[in-house]
């Protein structure tokens, strides 16, 4: 059920040794060229992994629209690699300069604000790439630093009427709610289960788990560290309302050695299984 990102330092490792991982992970960006290296390591890692393609750069709620180099591509690689599911971030980052000035792509997830505007205007832009893709996508909640003072609905709520009006489905990413919980409440794992309880169950298709940076005065995203305690406890909450979802090991700054990886992947089995035990028990 756990898997990991396929990272460039652990290609060779990875593909001679072949540990056992429910699937693989990429961000599609990475693999947009023709040809290559990298994408002849990921036809090869396919022949033994299913592939999860997890963008970055689709920017789902920009009111600009999508960029349709960015959408072929993604559809190239879709149709190449014919991956396990297809992800990216509920998120803005195109946006005009000025009025009437040219596009530009921000190099960030921004986040947009949770009223029914953003709402159409994301989900017009999902249902446009999964009619380009012929197939539903993932879309991801963030980890936010800012929030909009015209918030009308609930993150949750937000997220589960954009996977009721376009069929797509949710990417829950743990980490990202303990983070925002960590910098805004004041008991961040009941706020973080909250979340979990509000999201519509059969929607989410995956799960995403990390480690942050904590400095004393606001908790970073990073990916760059161990799962922290406070994602384990949500997590296990997570798999005992939503069930056996396919779990990803993220780790994107200071990659470690892949035993590392693999020794996180195997932790997340195991909590995932005594989450499910202790379920089913109770039931």
């Amino acid at each position: 059920m756990a898997g990991i990102g396929l990272r460039q330092p652990h290609y060779g490792e990875l593909l001679e040794g072949r540990p056992p991982l429910a699937f693989l992970e990429v961000h599609s960006e990475n693999f947009f060229a023709e040809g290559g290296a990298a994408l002849a390591v990921l036809q090869q890692a396919r022949e033994h992994y299913p592939v999860s393609l997890h963008g970055v750069g689709l920017a789902l709620g920009s009111a600009a629209g999508l960029d349709p180099w960015h959408l072929d591509k993604l559809a190239a690689l879709v149709a190449r690699v014919q991956p396990c599911q297809v992800s990216d971030h509920a998120c803005f980052a195109r946006a005009p300069l000025h009025d009437g000035g040219p596009v530009v792509h921000a190099n960030d997830l921004l986040p947009v604000a949770f009223n029914e505007a953003s709402l159409a205007i994301m989900a017009a832009n999902v249902s446009r790439v999964q009619d380009r893709l012929q197939r539903p996508i993932l879309v991801e909640n963030l980890s936010a630093y800012v929030a909009w003072a015209d918030d009308t609905l609930a993150e949750a709520d937000f997220l589960n009427q954009l996977a009721c009006r376009t069929g797509c489905g949710l990417l829950l990413d743990v980490n990202n709610l303990v983070v925002n919980a960590l910098n805004a409440a004041a008991d961040p794992v009941a706020s973080a289960c909250a979340f979990v309880d509000a999201v519509d169950a059969p929607a989410v298709g995956e799960i995403h788990l990390a480690g942050y940076h904590d400095d004393g005065e606001i908790v970073i995203d990073d990916h760059g560290s161990r799962v922290h305690a406070p994602v384990w406890q949500v997590y296990r909450h997570a798999v005992a309302r939503l069930g056996a979802v396919p779990t990803l090991i993220e780790w994107d700054t200071g990659v470690p050695a892949l035993q590392v990886l693999l020794d996180e992947a195997a932790l997340a089995q195991q909590a995932a299984a005594e989450a499910l035990s202790i379920n089913a028990c109770g039931a």
